[in-house]
């Protein structure tokens, strides 16, 4: 993996942090670059956290994370950090709280989720400890490239019966008040910054689940990104038919109307291509940003939409006594709920669902 530093760092904090953060890189076999080389695969971006500065990266493999500091300890990290987090168009931001006589050490993901990695004394595993985090997600490969085909059937332009079953659950989320608020990105950043995410992520807003329905044995209907999901009403828009995943264009497959501009399909569009395929007695799959006591999960927070969250949760899915009504939590994040049909998936977490996920 190579990496380069960026951006001034702004107090001795920070400076110590990047001298860190450079020595255990290079430590454990990683290659020290500059910010504009073909092939990087890390960014790590020092910011001043009143006026973050975006690294415009090239490619989707590039993983940045930001660097920013604050003085005082914030009565909300997470309302705190995350619009530095997507102010500088990163995905990832770690927050140094170098209050006086207190340091903590804070990840802020693009899902709401954070977590504290706190110095117990000893610099050297500090910096180990902050690399383990860094690295899986670093190295991570995000599928969120869409290749739409404009063969839906004409008997499909306006939905099934299927269609209307993940419109209702969707709006049964929402009464459940487990679609969570999402910071609104196009009030957080500059137009300009926002047609850069548009193209380079093919999203215009940021959304907090998703969930899905077979079609039959391949084809699965599933929300799009970024849209309300209390309100899926458009074939193509709100809702898309998914056939396929092309491995060598690492990109889902889509059958859209052809007289529809089409949104992309949810980032989570690869996991639940990868239960469906393993497990044909799979109906329906809900993703919210929720917690059930006592579940089974994942071990590393990996990103949205890369294919090792993906991998994660099709690994937990298959340990569980039945694949088919299986709920699997995902690190800092939220669970994966599968169900013959959506209607089983709601009788099986009413009354047990905690909105807040806990974070490690």
């Amino acid at each position: 993996m190579r990496f380069a530093m960026i951006g001034e760092r702004l107090s001795p904090r920070q400076q110590w942090l990047a001298d860190g953060l450079d020595r255990e890189l290079q430590r454990r076999g990683h290659d020290a670059a500059e910010a504009g080389e073909e092939q990087l695969r890390l960014v790590l971006n020092f910011a001043d956290s009143d006026h973050p500065r975006p690294y415009r990266r090239k490619a989707q493999a590039t993983y940045v994370v930001t660097i920013a500091q604050v003085d005082e300890r914030p009565l909300s990290i997470l309302r705190a950090g995350y619009p530095i987090l997507v102010r500088s168009l990163s995905n990832l931001l770690i927050l140094l709280v170098n209050a006086k006589d207190d340091f903590d050490t804070y990840f802020v993901t693009l899902e709401q989720g954070f977590y504290r990695v706190p110095h117990t004394g000893d610099d050297d595993d500090y910096f180990a400890r902050v690399y383990q985090r860094l690295e899986p997600l670093a190295t991570s490969n995000l599928i969120i490239n869409n290749d739409f085909h404009p063969d839906l059937p004409e008997e499909l332009w306006e939905g099934d019966d299927i269609t209307r079953q993940v419109s209702r659950a969707a709006k049964q989320i929402e009464a459940m008040d487990l679609w969570p608020a999402p910071f609104p990105i196009q009030e957080i950043l500059p137009p300009e910054d926002l047609r850069h995410v548009k193209r380079l992520y093919g999203i215009g807003g940021l959304s907090y689940g998703n969930l899905s329905a077979r079609k039959d044995g391949r084809r699965f209907w599933m929300s799009a990104s970024g849209v309300n999901k209390a309100n899926l009403k458009t074939i193509g828009e709100d809702i898309l038919l998914v056939k396929q995943f092309d491995d060598r264009r690492k990109a889902m497959q889509l059958s859209v109307p052809p007289h529809v501009t089409p949104r992309r399909v949810s980032v989570d569009a690869i996991e639940h291509w990868m239960i469906y395929t393993e497990h044909p007695n799979v109906g329906a799959i809900v993703h919210i940003h929720a917690w059930i006591d006592g579940i089974p999960s994942t071990q590393i927070n990996y990103p949205c939409g890369t294919v090792e969250l993906a991998r994660a949760v099709a690994d937990e899915v298959r340990r569980a006594k039945d694949p088919s009504r299986a709920i699997i939590g995902l690190k800092n994040h939220g669970m994966t709920i599968t169900g013959p049909d959506l209607d089983d998936i709601f009788e099986r977490i009413d009354g047990k669902v905690i909105p807040q996920v806990p974070m490690a």
